[in-house]
């Protein structure tokens, strides 16, 4: 298992305060805060992950202007130092040991979702200055992989794909790109949805029985479990998977599981959902030492839908971090847990306490006026 600490989550929240030349803005579970560069060293020091990737100046959810991006490249270049700067002066003070376990903690300098002439200065530091220090780049635009120019001391550097891939289709472009390392956010999606995800690669031949089919012979990339027709069924959520899943229990217990809101079912779709991208990965390395990786990329294209489906229920209840705020006036995610006592129940759309006073509430049961 290799651990990753990076600065801001897949998909990263929108923050109202703009990041600064020695902290950036994030969201926590207790609200939104500021990280300090020094704070964040220390983090890095205590949880000892395998691959830290330093504080950046990043935008999300909004598009950065022509003046913001000539200032993001500058900024990340000053954190980036800065994190190496206390890297190299606290290894100096340690004993052998702690300095080995020190450089353990492969630091990956973060490359920008912006053009690449808009950053070209910060990645010529980091090629020049830095290469000896860092053991690989993040990219948060995986497109920017085949923008890196040949001839730098950078390509021989391990490429973590930070980018918010949506599905299996475009985790194979990014690796076709030239990305070493892939972060799956779609999996965790997937699962909270209801989804069984359901593919192969490379693509075996024909249809497996037991998938669903749509328009144009593509099938789908999994199975929305919430779906009726899996009530009654005794099959496994694959035909071929060998899971702890789908080799103790069926599709219909999930499906029950789901309808009931029970944890479990989540619980057991996270665990195939991951056998299943765990496997094709297993597949990318065998296709790739085959050299058949872009023929068997072009019959999963052929075979599968591009998209994941959507699952057709509400989900676990959402807490905190698990969706980010759109603004005033956006749908509920989750339904009011109970109603009034006695009474007739509130819309949904109504908040937790009508917005009243003293009297409003006293009617609605909410509180008792005192003289």
């Amino acid at each position: 298992m290799i651990t990753v600490l990076s600065p801001r989550r897949t998909p990263a929240i929108t923050t109202p305060n703009p990041n600064t030349d020695s902290s950036i803005s994030i969201y926590t579970s207790t609200g939104f805060q500021t990280l300090a560069l020094d704070e964040y060293i220390k983090i890095c020091s205590v949880l000892q992950p395998d691959i830290v990737i330093p504080l950046a100046d990043l935008m999300h959810n909004v598009a950065p202007g022509v003046k913001r991006i000539a200032r993001m490249g500058d900024k990340t270049k000053g954190l980036v130092a800065g994190h190496l700067d206390a890297l190299s002066s606290t290894s100096s003070s340690l004993s052998s040991d702690s300095r080995q376990q020190r450089r353990g903690q492969n630091v990956f300098a973060p490359v920008l979702p912006i053009p690449y002439t808009a950053q070209a200065e910060y990645l010529e530091w980091i090629a020049d200055e830095t290469c000896d220090e860092i053991a690989g780049l993040a990219f948060y635009d995986a497109e920017l992989v085949g923008e890196m120019p040949a001839t730098s001391s950078l390509t021989g550097k391990c490429r973590l794909s930070m980018d918010e891939a949506s599905g299996p289709l475009r985790l194979l472009r990014e690796i076709g790109w030239g990305v070493d390392l892939c972060t799956c956010p779609f999996v965790g999606t997937a699962t909270d949805s209801g989804v069984a995800l359901a593919f192969d690669f490379p693509a075996s031949k024909g249809s497996d029985d037991g998938k669903e089919e749509r328009e144009g012979g593509l099938e789908p990339l999994g199975l929305d479990m919430w779906s009726p027709t899996h009530s009654t069924s005794l099959l496994p959520l694959s035909p071929n998977c060998k899971c702890y899943t789908c080799t103790v229990h069926h599709k219909a217990y999930v499906q029950h599981l789901l309808s009931a809101k029970e944890m479990l079912g989540w619980v057991l779709l996270q665990i195939h959902n991951h056998h299943i991208i765990s496997r094709f990965f297993e597949g990318i390395r065998t296709s790739i030492q085959a050299g058949r990786f872009d023929e068997d990329c072009k019959d999963f294209e052929k075979r599968y839908e591009s998209e994941l489906p959507g699952g057709g229920g509400m989900g676990p209840r959402v807490r905190g971090y698990h969706f980010k705020t759109e603004g005033p006036g956006e749908v509920r995610r989750n339904r009011p847990a109970w109603g009034n006592l006695g009474g007739e129940e509130r819309k949904e759309e109504d908040g937790l306490v009508p917005d009243e006073g003293g009297e409003g509430l006293e009617a609605k049961g909410f509180a008792e006026v005192t003289g």
